[in-house]
Parts: C-alpha cells; sequence; structure tokens
C-alpha cells in the first residue's frame, strides 16, 4: 500500500511535465511532417523530381540523426530539460522560416536546421522519464509520448493537410512556427525538478560520470536495440513521409481525403502506442518479468506489421484500408520499447548516451529510407518494391528485439568499466 501511495504521488508530480512532454512531441511531429504533407503542392508548384523530392526528406534526418550522437552526451552531463528547451526553439524558428523561403536550395537548408533543433527532443525525453519513473510506470509514459509522435502526424496530415488545401502551404508552416512558442514559458514553469531516487547495484559511484561510449558498445543488446529500432524507424519514416504522396498517386485520392485516410492512420498507429505501454506496464505489476513483456510487445507488433505492410502492397481499391489500419496497429506496438529498452538497460546515468547513439544509428533508416523509397518508386512507376523492403525490415526487426537484445535488467557498468562485456544471454 505504501508503495502503491508513492507511486500515486510520483505520478501526480510528474504529471504537468509528461503533458507538456506529449505535446512538445505533437509540436515536433507536426513540424518534420508538413514537408510531406505539403509534397504533393510542392512538386508543382517548384517543379520537383521524385528523386528530389527524397532528398529533402531525407535532408532533416541526415543532421538529425548526426546530432543524436552529440545530444546523448550532453543530456547525461547537462540539464535536460534546458536542452530541450534550446532545441524546441531552433526548430520552431526555423519551420517559420520554411514559409518565408523559395527554391529547393533555401528549402533542403531549412530542412538542415530543423534537424539540428528536433534532434534533442527524444534523447531529452529518455533522459527524463528514466530519471523520474520506476520501470512499471514507464511503459505508459512511453507509450504516451510514443503516441504524441504519431498523433502530431495525425494532426499535422488532417489539421495542417485541410489548411495548406486551403490557403497555402507557406502560411501554414509560418503559423505553427510561430504559434507553437507559447511552450516554451509554460515549460519553465512545469517542467520537473525533484528527481527520483532509484538505485541499482549496477549504477556508478554518485561521483562518477557513468560509462564510457566504448563500454556502451561492447554491450550485444546495445547494438540489438540499434538494429530494432532501425527497423521501425523505417516503417515509421516511411509512412511519415511517403504515405501522403502514395494516397494520392497510387490510390488517387484528392488532397482532402488524403489527408483524412492518412489522418486515421496516424491515429490508430497513437492509440496502439499508448494501449500498448500500459499493457506492458500493467502485466509487469502482475509479476511477469520485463524481459518476457518488453519482448513479446516488439514481436507481436513487427510481425503484424509485416503481415500488413505486405497485404497493402497487393490489396485491391477496396481492401488496402483496412491493411493499413493494421499496420498501424503493429507499427505502434513497437514505439514504447523504443525508450522502456534503453532506459533499463543502461540505468539513469547512462541513458542518454545509449539512447542517443541508439536513436543516431536508427535514424539512417530516416537517411537511406524516403531517398531509396523515391528512386525505387522512379525506378519501378509504383510502391509495390518499397512496401517489400519495409515488411523485410520489420522481420529483421522483430529478430532483433527477441534474439540480439538480452535480458531486459540494467547492465553492471562496474563491471564493463573493467573488463570486456560478455554477450549479453538473449534468454527471456
Amino acid at each position: 500500500m505504501a508503495q502503491a501511495a508513492d507511486d500515486s504521488r510520483n505520478l501526480g508530480a510528474f504529471a504537468p511535465a509528461l503533458v507538456l512532454l506529449v505535446i512538445c512531441l505533437v509540436i515536433n511531429y507536426v513540424d518534420r511532417g508538413n514537408l510531406s504533407v505539403a509534397a504533393p503542392l510542392l512538386k508543382t508548384e517548384l517543379h520537383l523530381s521524385s528523386a528530389k523530392l527524397g532528398i529533402l526528406f531525407a535532408a532533416f534526418f541526415t543532421t538529425y540523426t548526426a546530432m543524436q550522437f552529440v545530444i546523448g552526451w550532453l543530456v547525461d552531463r547537462f540539464d535536460a530539460n534546458r536542452i530541450l528547451a534550446a532545441g524546441f526553439l531552433l526548430w520552431s524558428l526555423a519551420t517559420a522560416a520554411t514559409g518565408m523561403v523559395w527554391g529547393f536550395a533555401m528549402l533542403l537548408t531549412m530542412r538542415l536546421i530543423l534537424g539540428i533543433g528536433e534532434s534533442v527532443a527524444l534523447p531529452s525525453c529518455s533522459k527524463i522519464l528514466a530519471q523520474h519513473l520506476p520501470e512499471h510506470h514507464r511503459g505508459f509514459a512511453s507509450g504516451t509520448l510514443m503516441s504524441a509522435l504519431r498523433c502530431g502526424n495525425a494532426v499535422g496530415t488532417l489539421g495542417a493537410g485541410f489548411l495548406m488545401a486551403r490557403f497555402g502551404w507557406r502560411p501554414v508552416f509560418i503559423a505553427v512556427g510561430l504559434i507553437s512558442l507559447v511552450w516554451l514559458p509554460a515549460w519553465s514553469r512545469w517542467m520537473p525538478r525533484n528527481r527520483l531516487v532509484l538505485s541499482h547495484p549496477g549504477d556508478a559511484g554518485s561521483g562518477s560520470a557513468g560509462p564510457s561510449f566504448a563500454a556502451i558498445l561492447r554491450q550485444r543488446s546495445f547494438w540489438g536495440t540499434c538494429a530494432g529500432h532501425f527497423s521501425c524507424n523505417y516503417l515509421f519514416y516511411f509512412m511519415i513521409t511517403w504515405l501522403p504522396t502514395y494516397l494520392v498517386l497510387e490510390r488517387h485520392l484528392s488532397m482532402t481525403t488524403m489527408t483524412g485516410v492518412a489522418g486515421i492512420y496516424y491515429s490508430v498507429d497513437a492509440v496502439s502506442a499508448i494501449a500498448s505501454g500500459w499493457l506492458q506496464d500493467f502485466w509487469i505489476r502482475q509479476g511477469l518479468t520485463p524481459t518476457l513483456v518488453r519482448k513479446s510487445a516488439m514481436a507481436i507488433g513487427f510481425s503484424a506489421a509485416a503481415v500488413a505492410i505486405a497485404g497493402c502492397a497487393v490489396a485491391g481499391p477496396n481492401t488496402y484500408v483496412p491493411w493499413l489500419m493494421a499496420a498501424g496497429v503493429g507499427c505502434g506496438m513497437t514505439g514504447p520499447g523504443l525508450f522502456t529498452f534503453p532506459q533499463t538497460l543502461a540505468g539513469t546515468q547512462a541513458v542518454g548516451r545509449w539512447y542517443g547513439w541508439q536513436n543516431g544509428f536508427a535514424n539512417l533508416a530516416g537517411v537511406v529510407g524516403p531517398s531509396l523509397t523515391g528512386f525505387v518508386l522512379q525506378w519501378t512507376g509504383n510502391f509495390r518494391a518499397p512496401f517489400a523492403i519495409t515488411a523485410a525490415l520489420c522481420i529483421a526487426g522483430g529478430l532483433a528485439w527477441v534474439f540480439i537484445v538480452g535480458r531486459v535488467e540494467q547492465v553492471d557498468w562496474g563491471t564493463a568499466r573493467t573488463t570486456s562485456a560478455t554477450p549479453v544471454s538473449a534468454e527471456a
């Protein structure tokens, strides 16, 4: 009873910060996804080829991915709350500026700057959750934040899509970038300050800077989370960047109808993420191990996504929507684990570096995937091959989470600093 009361107080105290983190990530994904929604309009107005459109999509991920390897170290060393606020300011201004520029080169520059600003969001959020919540509440919180990413796509696709269809894409970029700045004073007021005391026998001493990058890179589980996260990102970013264009060009939907179908897909993905996180925490509180619960969710989610993506590729005009929604359920199920695995495996002292590097390697999917899809689409003239590539990577991702990642428990960093890490058992 005492533990339940303590948990309730911890969750209650953290609730305002969690709400603001949700809003932050919604804005984050509205801003990064706006270009995808505007892509059919940009393609016509600026006479862009599919290959150039793919380069614009990938440009964001180039700087975003490179910065992950720096941001992880920063959030472990400095205040993650302040780093998050600074990045938020930069990406909001870059979004507003996008609506004011002309030509491919300037659009490319704004996408590169946007990637730098947005790179702070996920490592900072992961660090904040690890510092303030225990294991059996991280699934719900992580699922809520992953749901926010999906909601950002839904809000951006539905809201920004309808507004762009009526007013054009430039005013929407400017308005979204400037209005979102009101988040900053709210974060200054309610950002979390009192950390939860979470000790573990594998933690470094209180005065230690934590494990080195070399110690993290020696962990087999680290490479398993990187491979699994890469596969999840490939699916996720494929849907962020190319789903609107797929619905318009391949399924011949109008801009208005496209925004409705894509928005529903992103909403299904969002509901699946938060429901999966809550269910994972529920079963852990019932006594099942994090290893069994977290890995089972990944296996089921990736399997469902692979089957549904393949079904969508070959489905007819009257049957592709149910397959698309099933892919959203599978994609959403994989979301919470991207946060919960590194939070548990790395512990509070190293989660910024672990997640930052994991997210950095994983976001190579954002560099490769959108541009690869553009070139394959231009080569084949349809979306079947891009869908087949995505389904294959979903299968590979599920295998990585289950068999390469070891037990979902904190690494003993005291041992890891002095000896080469023995490969962690994949036993559940």
